[in-house]
């Protein structure tokens, strides 16, 4: 994979550690001088949907400035299928939805426009959406219609994915690591001592003090955040002895790693920075991070099995389009859904930016094509990724848990202690809040 695309795909996609901060998938900017003309769409194709027809009437569609231009010559071709007159404007995601709960009543919302799949339950709970209905032409499987639902009402359809992966170096390593004890071995190696430090390595390094990034080691032991699928708060998760057992393994990993990679804000930077620097051989880190890898070798894959033999299962994340409660123009913005989704403009979308589509039909060609490796990684990673509970409860999770892992891997408390703490300000705070 080129360069090019490396940095066009890490560009385009959400940042979702700047939107962690804020309880939420963020987003970041988009160099679109080199992307290339996504052609095809100019034709009526056979799974559009619900488009045909003359439907009539306005659109007003927001985007930011990285989808800009791809979704105004998209607008152009619906247009011409449909009768329907769209005006697609520049504005930040975030600053459509946040406005959206004045900008509606006021007339002065778009119709239709994306949004970070933990934001959709949320907004359509609080009546900001409109219900939608996801084509049913096999586009989507169950873990989508998932991320874009709350209370089994579907507000929203997803359109990119994303999820932690797995970089490694070539210039040291010549296939990807398949399990964490491949990393363990690996480890071992002297040529990986960090020198500052001694008696620690940097073969492999992951930012597990961070929730976001550790919650894949603890899924993947059997702790998960609510039960029936990310819905019921009186079901925590988190100190169960799964994750319990997370938190230990996690613990055997801080014992050799150096003393940095216990600062929460400054451990994701450390990380990268080794891995730039020919020190690590193998990191964990979101796609996101393509980019700042772009002069080095190297090559991604899915996260290595864990010690128990498990797939690592970290939050599957990403956007979707979703249509303002507020809209007079449903079905054409119903229609825009269908349309923006269906195959060959999911194509179009992962030429645009090497994003990948939530379409399953585009994400078997990227798996069968094999050309995009990044892509490649986050399909395979995302089969084996969970959802984001959408409910507002889980803004208490990130702020329960921030310090949960931490708490542990510095000995200031046992794994036990730690996650039963963690667990019980979770709790504290939603019976007070909710």
């Amino acid at each position: 994979m080129s360069k090019t695309n490396w940095k066009k795909y890490a560009m385009g996609i959400v940042t979702a550690s700047t939107a962690l901060l804020l309880a939420a998938c963020g987003g970041g900017d988009t160099d679109t001088a080199d992307t290339p003309d996504t052609g095809g769409s100019d034709d009526t194709t056979e799974d559009s949907g619900e488009t045909a027809g003359d439907l009539g009437g306005d659109l007003q569609v927001s985007v930011g400035p990285d989808y800009i231009s791809f979704i105004t010559e998209q607008a152009e071709a619906f247009e011409a299928e449909t009768g329907v007159s769209v005006e697609v404007i520049e504005r930040d995601m975030f600053e459509s939805l946040d406005a959206l709960s004045l900008d509606g009543p006021a007339g002065l919302a778009p119709d239709v426009m994306l949004s970070p799949y933990d934001r959709i339950g949320g907004l359509g709970q609080q009546g900001h959406l409109t219900e939608v209905t996801l084509a049913d032409d096999g586009r989507y499987d169950a873990t989508d219609e998932q991320q874009v639902s709350m209370e089994g009402t579907i507000y929203g359809s997803p359109y990119v994915i994303e999820a932690l992966i797995m970089y490694y170096n070539t210039d040291l390593l010549d296939a990807a690591p398949a399990t964490f004890e491949e990393l363990e071995a690996l480890a071992e190696d002297d040529t990986y001592d960090y020198a500052n430090e001694a008696g620690t390595n940097t073969a492999f390094l992951a930012n597990f003090v961070d929730f976001y990034s550790t919650y894949g080691l603890l899924s993947g032991f059997g702790g998960y955040v609510f039960g029936q699928d990310g819905t019921d708060t009186s079901d925590i998760g988190l100190n169960n002895e799964g994750a319990i057992e997370a938190i230990d393994y996690a613990s055997t990993w801080y014992d050799i790693w150096p003393a940095g990679m216990l600062d929460a804000t400054s451990a994701g930077s450390f990380v990268e920075q080794t891995f730039i620097d020919g020190n690590a051989a193998a990191i964990i880190g979101g796609p996101w991070s393509a980019a700042s890898f772009a002069d080095m070798n190297f090559a991604t894959a899915a996260i290595p099995t864990l010690p128990n033999g498990e797939a690592y299962e970290p939050f599957g994340g990403g956007k979707g389009w979703v249509i303002s409660g507020y809209s007079e123009n449903a079905e054409a913005a119903q229609a825009w859904l269908d349309y923006i989704t269906n195959e060959e403009n999911m194509e179009a979308l992962h030429e645009f930016n090497s994003e990948v589509p939530a379409n399953q039909a585009v994400r078997e060609s990227i798996v069968e094509a094999g050309e995009n490796q990044l892509a490649v990684a986050v399909v395979e990673q995302y089969s084996n990724s969970v959802p984001m509970p959408n409910i507002p409860e889980m803004a208490e999770v990130w702020v329960g848990a921030e310090t949960m892992m931490f708490d542990a891997v510095s000995g200031n408390k046992t794994a036990e202690e730690s996650a039963n703490n963690a667990v019980q300000t979770i709790t504290d705070n939603i019976e007070q809040k909710y």
